[in-house]
């Protein structure tokens, strides 16, 4: 195993994929990264569900993976990349670890299986056996909205004494069971929140860091609500976090990441908020909240009519 257990904390980007008439846009991938690899983000997820990991083809995956890597190589410090991939099949996700066992990453982000529901003995086993057969050390990743599957804290635990599993996104939406986790979990077992709106409760209660979305937007000021709890300053953080906090809902305001991209276009970071079916872009009526929020925060950033 490397030393992704190390390095999963702080704050992880699940980095949005930019799309141009139906095309992987690498001019907009490549703006994107260098953007963000100057800010102080601590990881990136590629294809994840900000992503739109699920609509990529393989050999787009491949892609992604490989223009992260050469930005990173470029830039003045490493940053590591996990791989989202999600599948309802155990089988065909050792299929897909085997085929992308040598790409240029550091773990992978990996999903409940979706649809099919397995029990709890069912997942340990499922997840066991990836963790098995992967090159690369596992995320595991319990979004139960969206899979219609619980890890339950029970079954993580198990799950987290496996060497080449380095640790979680918790996106449960049940704070009192993501503490009971922090509580119980064995040492460098990482626990990062997914949960934009919990980020701040989610650090106050131990939380090792965050994966969001939202961080695409004011990547700076939530970074500082971290850097501002592990140095003790409360005050400071729920100050940084009340002056973001309503962020999240504006982004989630419809099905991410079609808010988030909508942001960055107008800003001049994509140059298309091109989403893929079944996504579909913003209401004309959302557009135009985003567009009154980028004005109120960075007048100087709208760069498109």
């Amino acid at each position: 195993m490397n030393d992704l257990s190390e390095q999963l904390r702080g704050l992880w980007l699940p980095l949005v994929t930019p799309f141009r008439g139906g095309e992987l846009d690498e001019t907009s991938l490549r703006r994107l990264l260098r953007h963000y690899l100057a800010f102080p983000v601590d990881g990136l997820i590629l294809a994840a569900t900000s992503g739109e990991g699920m609509s990529l083809s393989t050999s787009e995956l491949e892609r992604l993976v490989a223009v992260a890597r050469a930005e990173i190589s470029a830039s003045w410090r490493y940053v590591p990349i996990c791989l989202g991939l999600s599948g309802a099949s155990t089988r065909k996700m050792c299929d897909a670890l085997d085929e992308t066992a040598g790409w240029p990453i550091d773990g992978y982000l990996i999903a409940s299986p979706y649809y099919t529901r397995p029990s709890q003995r069912g997942l340990l086993q499922h997840f066991t056996q990836l963790a098995d057969h992967a090159s690369w050390p596992l995320v595991l990743y319990n979004i139960p909205y969206r899979t219609a599957v619980d890890i339950d804290n029970d079954t993580l635990l198990e799950l987290a004494r496996h060497p080449n599993i380095a640790g979680m996104k918790d996106c449960c939406a049940d704070r009192s069971r993501s503490i009971d986790l922090l509580r119980r979990r064995p040492a460098g077992f990482r626990v990062l929140t997914g949960e934009d709106a919990q980020y701040h409760n989610a650090l106050v209660d131990g939380a090792d860091g965050a994966i969001l979305l939202s961080a695409h937007v004011e990547t700076e000021a939530f970074a500082a609500v971290r850097t501002m709890l592990w140095e003790g300053n409360q005050a400071g953080a729920e100050a940084q976090w009340r002056d973001v906090g309503n962020l999240t809902r504006l982004l989630f305001s419809e099905p991410s990441p079609s808010p988030a991209k909508h942001w960055l276009w107008r800003i001049g970071l994509i140059d298309s908020p091109e989403v893929r079916l079944p996504m579909v872009e913003v209401s004309a009526e959302l557009a135009a909240e985003l567009d009154r929020e980028i004005d109120r925060r960075a007048p100087q950033l709208l760069l498109r009519a």
